[in-house]
């Protein structure tokens, strides 16, 4: 995992590391990202550069420095099973020039990595030599088959409801006016996450209900978001807030959860906002949001881009709240198929076959 940021992916490296170095002896990590090293059971094996210098470097550069990291170990010992988290295509390539086994766990629909013929042709005639493809939702299981030809294995990412549950009680700073309609978006600030579009929503109805916004994020569209906000004289009823470790206890003051997002994998988030009983409007975005929201039983759905669309969605909620406290119900009690313990023993069961 040659760059590690914070969001969706990182928490399920954190989480399935420290899982597997229970079952599994030796384990290492292989990043140039040291600022998230206390996340990691101390048993795991941390391969880095010790310099803080690295961190702040671009992904290409740290996925470049990784790959070299791991033909370095390769050399020292051929008998080694890489699970690849972040740069498939170049850790897939060197996996296979030098004869190693790999299982690749892709994160993201190809909606947003695949669209040219080149990558395509990259992605399709590269993956194909992976012992194992990993995604997290059967949505995005359809995709890749669909798009590449190629079999892959579902496994939902695994929820921690209790860990998400105890983290949302401890205070806060945030203030929330009761007397609103809280909305709350988490995830990074990029053209993915597509915080744009919620805006544009806003804008459209600021005089027509009372409410306030909050996204949580970090990145390279946050200016973009402040011009708006500053040109559409948004600043009394929307907060940009810096990333947080965190988030739960904010989304637990919320009434509304809104994901914008123009593509994803299947999104933790969503888990998250369900398992603390939260309203969710979410894009129809492959992959994910539909899965988790059941097709529109478990929440509200529009189509990714539709602004229109979703700033009626917010009204109707406004005008509903107490009717839709069903649809939350129906989500709710779906959560099962993302069980803790179930998905993490899934990864395993898969790497045990190609380890022993």
């Amino acid at each position: 995992m040659p760059s590690i940021e914070g969001g969706g992916v990182e928490k399920n490296l954190f989480i399935i590391s420290n899982y597997l170095i229970d079952k599994i002896e030796d384990i290492s990590l292989i990043t140039i990202s040291n600022s998230f090293k206390k996340k990691f059971n101390k048993k795991i094996r941390f391969i880095s550069l010790k310099s803080k210098f690295w961190d702040k470097i671009g992904r290409r550069k740290k996925f470049l420095l990784s790959l070299f990291i791991l033909f370095v170990e390769i050399l020292k010992n051929r008998n080694l099973l890489v699970l690849c988290f972040q740069g498939n295509i170049y850790c897939t390539l060197l996996c296979k020039l030098m004869g190693i086994k790999i299982i690749v766990r892709s994160n993201s629909a190809p909606d947003g990595w695949s669209q040219n013929i080149l990558k395509h042709f990259f992605f399709k005639n590269i993956f194909k030599y992976a012992n194992a493809i990993i995604v997290n939702s059967n949505e995005f299981k359809k995709k890749f088959k669909q798009r590449f030809k190629l079999d892959t294995i579902c496994i939902y990412n695994p929820l921690n409801k209790s860990e998400i549950i105890k983290k949302s009680i401890i205070k806060h700073n945030i203030q929330f006016d009761k007397k609103k309609l809280n909305i709350i978006n988490v995830g990074r600030f990029t053209d993915q996450k597509d915080q744009i579009t919620l805006l544009k929503a806003i804008n459209k109805i600021k005089n027509k209900i009372k409410l306030n916004l909050i996204i949580v994020g970090r990145g390279i569209e946050k200016k973009n978001l402040e011009n708006f906000i500053i040109k559409n004289k948004l600043k009394k009823i929307v907060k940009l807030i810096n990333f947080r470790k965190n988030p739960y206890n904010l989304i637990r003051s919320s009434d509304l959860f809104i994901l914008s997002s123009r593509y994803e994998g299947l999104p933790n988030v969503l888990l998250e906002a369900l398992t603390l009983k939260k309203f969710i409007i979410s894009s129809s975005c492959p992959t994910g949001p539909k899965e988790i929201l059941l097709n529109g039983k478990g929440g509200y759905l529009f189509k990714p881009g539709d602004f229109v669309k979703l700033a009626n969605l917010i009204i109707l909620y406004n005008k509903n709240k107490k009717k839709l406290s069903k649809k939350i119900e129906i989500g709710y009690k779906h959560l099962d198929r993302f069980n803790f313990e179930n998905n993490l023993e899934k990864y395993f069961l898969i790497i045990k076959k190609f380890l022993y």
